[in-house]
């Protein structure tokens, strides 16, 4: 079987060379971290420590507050010095724990238990709403939830995806290469969870170390696949992936579990491996420090609630001239205001951009109606069309037109060439409607 993919997509340069090369290696554990208790979607967590209450590291801090919620652990072990507002990565005020490292690394109880295999599927979801287990390609939506479809919505397939098809990021890229077994014990953890028999791994054809390594660990698992895909921007992206991986069409506004499938990200696979076989739970990620603004590129295991600044620090600081210094990959990350943020359960990346790689314009041009945006997006949108209507104040009118359907991949903006802010358009016209 040769490569697959789906209709639509762009190319831009991949970068990934950067940090390819690097391995996975621990950041140093800061002297204090910010622990917010939103970190994913849904319903944020309601603190259940008080200032100066000692804590263990993996304790919990925040207990879910609702079915689409899920609880946060503290990354280190120590005292609890402030709970109270802090901005995210987006700016927004999001009520945290704040909590002084002691420097002792006193873990709350975990336990080895080799035979995870044997537990019944709730006793090992169980494990995973208790970790704290969230989706970790970016969108954070708590796993539990994705492992709990009503039963009219039957799932007969489990995808994960190792396309990570941002450009500069490399953490999924790694864990496919050091932890290749521990991620197709997740995936075969998760199976027994929704009593599925077939499990796939969707990688990009720009892997092919990782794709080896993957088929290797999956060798004497007859049941789980490993499909090449076509590097090609955004096939990473759940409903592309399932059209190239499965062949199944997610239809508008469907979801995945639509069409019998669940989607689960690599490294979330490894923290479901983690959490069924030690009982840990989700505290710390892979994030990919990179960039041509960055002095030393890594891949670093980093605790949830460290700063950005620290992680920055540790890759040997700025070179001269930085203009941006991104939260994610280029295309869907957003810029950071500050550099005092937390480190979450969703940030795969820090992206840092040099001056001279910027393009500094404050006027964008009309729409010339030359189809680009439209040739390109994945989702068979009209791309310039919801822009206009945006532009012009028309929100209603802009979801005759499948609004919500965006996915807000960028591919449009990069490929305008009158520069519009497609994305920020769209933004701004769904924060304006109801869905």
């Amino acid at each position: 079987m040769g490569t697959v993919t789906f209709k639509g997509g762009i190319h831009p340069p991949d970068k990934k060379d950067l940090a390819a090369n690097s391995p996975i290696s621990d950041a140093k554990a800061p002297k204090i971290v910010v622990i917010p208790l939103s970190q994913h979607i849904g319903a944020p967590c309601n603190a259940v420590v008080s200032i100066g209450q000692e804590v263990k590291k993996g304790e919990v801090v925040g207990e879910a507050s609702a079915f689409v919620s899920s609880p946060v652990h503290t990354s280190v072990s120590g005292k609890v010095v402030a709970i109270g507002e802090f901005p995210n990565a987006m700016g927004r005020m999001i009520n945290s724990v704040v909590i002084e490292n002691d420097g002792k690394e006193e873990w709350a109880a975990l336990r080895d238990n080799p035979d995870y295999m044997s537990l019944s599927p709730e006793e090992l979801k169980e494990k995973v709403k208790a970790a704290g287990i969230v989706g970790m390609g970016g969108a954070a939506f708590p796993t539990v939830v994705k492992l709990s479809p009503p039963k009219e919505k039957p799932i007969d397939a489990i995808l994960l995806n190792g396309a990570e098809c941002e450009p500069y990021l490399t953490a999924d890229y790694r864990l496919m290469l050091e932890k290749p077994r521990e991620i197709i014990e997740g995936l075969k953890i998760t199976m027994r969870i929704r009593g599925v028999q077939k499990g796939y791994i969707g990688i990009e054809d720009n892997k092919p170390d990782a794709i080896a390594k993957m088929k290797e660990a999956a060798a004497g698992e007859p049941d789980i696949s490993i499909v090449t895909c076509e590097v090609k921007y955004p096939q990473g992206a759940e409903k592309m992936l399932i059209k190239a991986a499965l062949g199944r069409e997610v239809p508008p506004r469907a979801l995945p579990m639509d069409v019998g499938v669940v989607v689960q990200n690599v490294g979330t696979a490894l923290a479901i491996y983690e959490a069924a076989r030690f009982g840990k739970p989700l505290i710390e990620r892979v994030v990919t420090v990179t960039g041509e603004g960055i002095k030393q590129p890594k891949n670093l295991m980093a605790r949830i609630g460290s700063k950005v600044g620290d992680l920055i620090e540790e890759c040997g600081g700025f070179k001269s001239g930085v203009a941006k210094v991104i939260s994610g990959g280029p295309m869907m990350g957003f810029a950071l205001s500050s550099l005092d943020v937390a480190v979450t359960k969703g940030t795969s990346g820090i992206l840092v951009i040099p001056e001279e790689t910027v393009t500094h314009t404050e006027e964008f041009g009309p729409c010339i109606r030359c189809g680009r945006c439209i040739d390109i997006c994945p989702m068979g949108l009209m791309p310039s069309m919801l822009s206009v209507l945006s532009e012009k104040g028309f929100y209603e009118d802009a979801k005759e037109y499948n609004l919500f359907d965006c996915f807000e991949c960028g591919s449009c903006a990069y490929v305008c060439p009158s520069k519009r802010p497609i994305v920020q358009l769209v933004r701004l016209a769904k924060s304006m409607v109801k869905p």
